[in-house]
């Protein structure tokens, strides 16, 4: 993740640019900015692109896109919903790239790759505990924040694996011997910062987390 700069072929970023630029536009028609409209709410959201920018700060790695690093994206999609969530990690994206920890040319990858995937993964892992399981407050927790961020953590690494494979970067057994595997422990600490996060926001900071209904989750379960 984090790819630099002259890592895929020219056909590859033209494309992803074009994924990104009709993704970003779905977004910004279809987000819920009036969410946004209140001024506490639209300064949690900035204030968490900012932490989210220094959790991707933070990263390791050892050949050029092959680094590691935590997402966050189960969190901001649980709280703001997939758009809102996809449109601040490209602020976050932008600025990572802007410090020089990735390529602007691979930017658009880098967005699809490390935020629209995983949001997606997040909010339809949501949608299955909303669906098949209980309205129970253990089911949110576990379920959509901290399994859902390990899943979507595990996922990320394996899609970034086969696209990597897929052009011509790492070969396959490099990419799975000595590169996936480590998002198995990253997804582990993917799923305990999330899981502990939303914890704290739904008991605290309920208003926060947009996906939490306390009608469904809290009301009457004593």
């Amino acid at each position: 993740m984090n790819f630099p700069t002259g890592l895929f072929p020219q056909s590859w970023i033209i494309g992803a640019f074009a994924l990104l630029a009709l993704i970003l536009l779905w977004c910004l028609r279809t987000a819920p900015w009036r969410r946004l409209a209140d001024s506490g709410q639209m300064n949690i959201w900035l204030g968490g692109i900012v932490v989210l920018m220094l959790f991707w700060s933070m990263r390791a790695g050892v050949k050029p896109g092959l680094d590691l690093h935590l997402l966050g994206a189960t969190t901001f999609t649980l709280m703001f919903g997939r758009q809102l969530a996809i449109l601040g990690f490209s602020l976050v994206m932008a600025a990572v790239t802007l410090n020089g920890a990735a390529g602007w040319e691979a930017y658009a990858l880098n967005v699809l790759l490390c935020a629209v995937f995983p949001c997606f993964v997040a909010d339809v892992l949501l949608r299955i505990v909303e669906r098949y399981l209980p309205p129970n407050f253990f089911c949110y927790i576990f379920g959509a924040a901290f399994f859902g961020a390990a899943i979507a953590m595990v996922s990320t690494g394996l899609l970034a694996s086969i696209v990597l494979w897929l052009a011509g970067v790492y070969s396959a057994d490099m990419l799975f011997d000595n590169y996936l595997p480590y998002f198995a422990l990253l997804g582990f600490a993917e799923a305990w910062m999330n899981g502990v996060l939303i914890t704290l926001m739904v008991i605290y900071y309920p208003r926060w987390v947009g996906s939490f209904d306390d009608r469904r989750y809290l009301y009457k379960k004593r």
